[in-house]
């Protein structure tokens, strides 16, 4: 296939079958990396301008806002390149230093609202993102009250449909907007009336309630004070868990040096949690990852020894787990 334009490229992403240890149910992750920007969040992104578009709400020559923690603000720095819109990212230090030279690359303007602060600002955030949007006549995109997001994911539905069928028995993923995971969920399970959806954020994260703490996992979860927007659909997820930073990285890291894998941190989190169901589910039980980024963007901090051992994020005890369950 020869394309001609990169957005045309999104899609058909592959599946990765882990090596659970003999016992365990089926473990395939939706490796979403292989996308441009390295993100599955391109796709919600090409998905959100294309229906600004069609309902005339993008103007030729227009400008795009948004509050980004980093891969929604990569696919759209992306298409605003593609097809010649302005767009400005209102991030905060949340932000890994990668993502934020991806869109710089890509000639986004990057206006940080968090200071000297280290956490999420995401309410000051999407603030300081409408404030732009009113006052510029920009379109802000909103992603986490904006259903093109989770619509973005009817086609990864689509593909996870034609390549298992109806053998796809739970589906996980991260929930930051909620989009990938709901929007995935709620067009799988209209071919797969008992898929079973489990949402899983980092400890700290407040979408299944719990007390608000910092965590360092970016791009997913939702902080204490912030607005958990209407794409994350309660009625499409049949389970939500908490994982612990160390519980993800951990993972991340080990899949790198044992399986050559490499992932990002929200996505380690959720494939540590699927690898706990893999060891109590019923044989021939199928349970499909969706993986929404590589770990390429945290080579400065997942993957780096001094950065791990300052946060206190080393566990010995979840690396003996993972290595009793993955032969």
């Amino acid at each position: 296939m020869i394309a001609t334009r990169i957005s045309d490229l999104i899609g058909r992403t592959p599946l990765l079958k882990l090596p659970v240890a003999e016992g365990g149910a089926t473990v395939l992750l939706k490796l979403e990396q292989f996308n441009p920007t390295g993100t599955a969040k391109i796709r919600m992104a090409r998905n959100m301008v294309d229906e600004a578009e069609e309902a005339g709400l993008l103007a030729p020559g227009g400008w795009l806002v948004e509050s980004t923690s980093g891969n929604t603000g990569l696919g759209l720095a992306l298409v605003a390149a593609e097809r010649g819109y302005k767009f400005t990212a209102v991030v905060d230090n949340h932000s890994s230093t990668d993502k934020l030279r991806g869109m710089l690359a890509y000639g986004a303007d990057i206006l940080n609202v968090a200071g000297d602060g280290e956490g999420l600002a995401t309410a000051e955030r999407d603030t300081t993102a409408e404030r732009l949007a009113a006052e510029h006549g920009a379109y802000w995109t909103a992603q986490h009250r904006n259903e093109g997001n989770p619509n973005g994911y009817r086609p990864l539905a689509r593909e996870l449909h034609d390549d298992l069928g109806d053998d796809i028995d739970f589906l996980y993923g991260a929930v930051g907007t909620g989009g990938s995971l709901c929007g995935t969920g709620r067009f799988l399970r209209e071919r797969i009336p008992d898929l079973k959806v489990v949402g899983v954020e980092p400890v700290g994260s407040v979408v299944f309630g719990g007390e608000g703490a910092p965590y360092h996992q970016s791009g997913t979860g939702t902080p204490a004070g912030s607005e958990i927007g209407c794409v994350v659909d309660y009625e499409v997820l049949d389970e939500g868990i908490k994982v612990s930073d160390a519980e993800a990285f951990e993972t991340c890291r080990y899949l790198a040096r044992n399986l050559g894998v490499l992932i990002g941190g929200s996505a380690g989190g959720v494939v540590y949690k699927a690898l706990e169901r893999a060891q109590t589910a019923l044989p021939g039980t199928t349970i499909v990852v969706l993986v929404c980024d590589g770990g390429d963007k945290y080579l400065d901090t997942v993957f780096n020894d001094d950065w791990m051992a300052a946060n206190g994020l080393f566990d010995e005890q979840v690396v003996r787990r993972l290595a009793m369950t993955l032969r």
